[in-house]
């Protein structure tokens, strides 16, 4: 085939489709395929290269090449020009291999007699599976017609790979989604979860990625793109009122639906042989190849639209919907690539765990998944090709890691893992009605962090004190348009009704960096984290700040409250803040309403430069709360969605601990109350250093509450403070290895 035309394409996809349609084994397909091609491309050598794990490659079969060489030759990702195919998902075309960057001569092969090489990578939206190539004695160039059939014949051959016809034996061609595999992901909630796969949104299989007659395939694809497009644009007329930004991503998604070249490339396709659904996947993984290496991040983020859009378009050539009739096992841990807090609240407390391949520790998703104490494991790699619904899975939200299909020694040790921590959870309960009372005679106040009417239920199992931190962002985020007053008001109501009487500390609309509401348009921000979110919107946007000052006041009912304001950065904007709910307490009162019994205002301090702030703030404030997670990413210049960075700062590091025993110290010249909220807090370690340098309460999530008050319990902060300030003095950097070293000794002894 040098010089390739339609049918001559198509004919050879004629033939693979045969081959794949005898009854034999995997090998002896795969065998019979390298001859077909290399025959129809008129080349001495093909060659077929497969993953056989992560890293390795491993050549599976070929013509040309001395057989013995099958399942023995084997190369790393990235080594020789076959490694290189599959590191960089890109063909490679030279007429001189030998001479080309990268080369590695493999004498096993016999492959010193051939210089042309080409090597197309075999994949499958964004996976590569291996490399197929072709090879011959003459120095020639293979041509653009030649290159794009060869690419067409690498997705059929993906497709089938993945439908899984070349099982046999070996790594190489074991089959897809039955070995183990583990996934390092990000933290995202902490926890230990064991069930089965839920999958968000079932991947759409293709089954038929050949086809005989192209006019009909193409007839197909039109008709199923002119129903796509309709879809969109009524999708824009619906959002017409909406939010610009929630209008622009539908414009960006007709722009694809619309778009000439997406059109003709996928129309190429067919005329070589492909069926309609194998055509919009292969211009789906060529875009995938080519926006996810894009210099450009807002390019990068548009693979996320196209995606969805070939997702959508396969559904209606397909006609499988999202609901496949698959029941959801009895214990689903949630996978997808992304899901929005609304439809994740829909799911509730029904899922044990969630694993995202996108998501950050401050997104949506995360939100919610600590609203509703399930473990969350973020920025999973390949978890939504590489899982199928039902599959075991286990999830460390502890370390970040999930176990797809785990083997039974692993499966066995997580199990054993879980145990102890239940058995410890009993433990703890025995403590719930008891005080955190330490050795030397302080008492820490132990709090947990809320975000849903849902969490209230854990006040009193945990033992909790109170609410220390009430998220009210989840209100906004789950809804397509902007909450009622009234409904605000009687949610809030229901929050202090739960409560008891014990303190519920409401933070007001924290929002910005990843928390972007679906009807407010996002400014185009270089460092969202550091831009125009929480007090500053709120500040910027009054009517949605009066607003839910209203509501909070309404829900008091002559009943105590706490409002606390996020991400104060200096005096005057808590004392902006302070003032809207003056005046709205001032209004209220005018308008006859019942008013709050006791009113308390304070601060979040996430920012180093609020614990510089003038003494007026601290006095003014009526109780102050150190936001640790992002006061520690600020205080290192480490951010902490970035693995990177930031594992290398340690919250027990002496600057730090230094920078809250200064809080600590100032609130208490002011008379004013402080307390620690954030992952650190429920981390009985780091609990008691911060106990040892001053503080007397902490928020926490309600499933650390045991273990940080069973430690408390057993210390003397003043041996504590000792052993810390010992640390300090020596110039050591992390106190964290001689309090450890103290606590496994005092324990012991105690």
């Amino acid at each position: 085939m040098a010089q390739t035309t339609e049918s001559e394409s198509r004919k050879l996809l004629g033939r693979l489709r045969d081959a794949l349609a005898e009854d034999s084994a995997g090998q002896a397909r795969l065998d019979r395929i390298v001859q077909l091609i290399a025959a129809s491309m008129e080349t001495e050598v093909c060659s077929i290269y497969l993953f056989r794990d992560a890293d390795t490659l491993e050549l599976c079969a070929t013509e040309g090449l001395k057989p013995e060489a099958v399942h023995k030759t084997r190369m790393r990702l990235g080594e020789g020009l076959v490694g290189r195919v599959a590191r960089q998902a890109k063909a490679i075309n030279t007429a001189d291999a030998p001479a080309t960057k990268g080369f590695r001569y493999m004498p096993e092969t016999g492959e010193e007699a051939y210089s042309s090489f080409l090597g197309i990578p075999i994949q499958r939206l964004g996976e590569t599976l291996g490399v197929l190539v072709v090879q011959s004695r003459e120095a020639r160039q293979y041509s653009d017609d030649e290159v794009y059939a060869l690419e067409v014949v690498a997705m059929v051959l993906a497709e089938m790979t993945e439908l899984g016809a070349f099982t046999g034996e070996g790594a190489a061609l074991s089959a897809r989604h039955q070995h183990p595999v583990m996934i390092r992901g990000g933290v995202g909630q902490e926890g230990t979860a064991e069930g089965n796969v839920w999958l968000h949104e079932p991947r759409v299989v293709v089954t038929n990625p050949i086809a005989e007659d192209p006019d009909r395939e193409t007839e197909r694809l039109t008709t199923a793109v002119e129903e796509l497009r309709a879809k969109v644009d009524e999708m824009l007329t619906a959002s017409a009122m909406s939010d610009k930004e929630q209008r622009a991503v539908l414009e960006t998604y007709r722009m694809f639906a619309h778009s000439r070249g997406w059109m003709q490339r996928m129309c190429e396709d067919i005329k070589l042989g492909l069926s309609a659904e194998a055509a919009v996947e292969k211009e789906q993984s060529a875009a995938r190849a080519r926006l996810q290496n894009a210099p450009d991040a807002y390019m990068r983020e548009r693979m996320s639209d196209l995606d969805d859009l070939s997702r959508r378009l396969l559904r209606i050539l397909t006609g499988q919907g999202r609901e496949t009739g698959a029941e959801m096992p009895p214990k689903p841990i949630l996978v997808a690539r992304n899901i929005g807090p609304g439809e994740l609240l829909d799911y509730g407390r029904s899922l044990r765990g969630i694993v995202l391949e996108q998501g950050s520790v401050g997104s949506h998703a995360a939100v919610v998944a600590r609203a509703l104490a399930i473990p969350l494991i973020i920025r999973a790699d390949h978890i939504t090709t590489e899982a199928l619904n039902g599959d075991p899975i286990l999830l460390d939200g502890e370390q970040g890691i999930v176990h797809l299909r785990p083997e039974d020694t692993i499966l066995s040790a997580f199990r054993d893992k879980m145990a102890m921590q239940a058995k410890a959870q009993e433990r703890y309960a025995d403590l719930r009605d008891k005080p955190a009372t330490t050795l030397c005679g302080a008492t820490i106040g132990l709090t947990m962090n809320a975000g849903l009417m849902a969490d209230l239920p854990s006040l009193e199992n945990s033992g909790a004190e109170g609410v220390g931190l009430f998220r009210t962002e989840l209100q906004f985020l789950a809804r397509s348009n902007v909450p009622r007053r009234g409904d605000l008001a009687a949610l809030y109501s229901r929050v202090l009704d739960a409560a008891h009487g014990k303190p519920v500390t409401f933070r007001t609309l924290d929002i910005g960096s990843d928390k972007v509401l679906p009807y407010m348009k996002r400014p185009e921000e270089p460092n969202p984290a550091l831009g125009w979110r929480a007090i500053r919107v709120g500040l910027d946007k009054k009517g949605i700040m009066r607003m839910q000052l209203q509501a909070l006041i309404r829900a008091a009912n002559g009943r105590p409250l706490r409002v606390m304001f996020p991400f104060i950065a200096q005096f005057d904007e808590f004392r902006e803040a302070r003032q809207h709910l003056l005046d709205e307490i001032e209004r209220e009162r005018k308008l006859g309403h019942v008013l709050p019994e006791q009113l308390e205002i304070g601060a979040m301090l996430e920012t180093p430069s609020l614990v510089f702030a003038p003494r007026q703030f601290f006095e003014m404030a009526d109780f102050i709360s150190i936001g640790g997670n992002d006061l520690k990413q600020f205080f290192f210049a480490a951010d902490r969605e970035n693995e990177r960075v930031r594992r290398r700062y340690d919250t027990l590091n002496v600057s730090f601990l230094t920078l809250i025993e200064t809080v600590a110290n100032r609130c208490a010249e002011a008379d004013t109350p402080v307390s620690f909220c954030g992952e650190d807090a429920g981390r009985p370690v780091e609990a008691l250093c911060f106990a040892a340098m001053g503080l007397r309460s902490l928020s926490m999530r309600p499933a650390s509450i045991g273990p940080v008050k069973h430690l408390l319990r057993r210390v003397d902060l003043n041996d504590a403070r000792a052993v810390i300030d010992e640390a300090r003095e020596s110039g050591a950097q992390s106190v964290r290895p001689a309090v450890t070293e103290w606590l496994s000794k005092a324990l012991a002894q105690g």
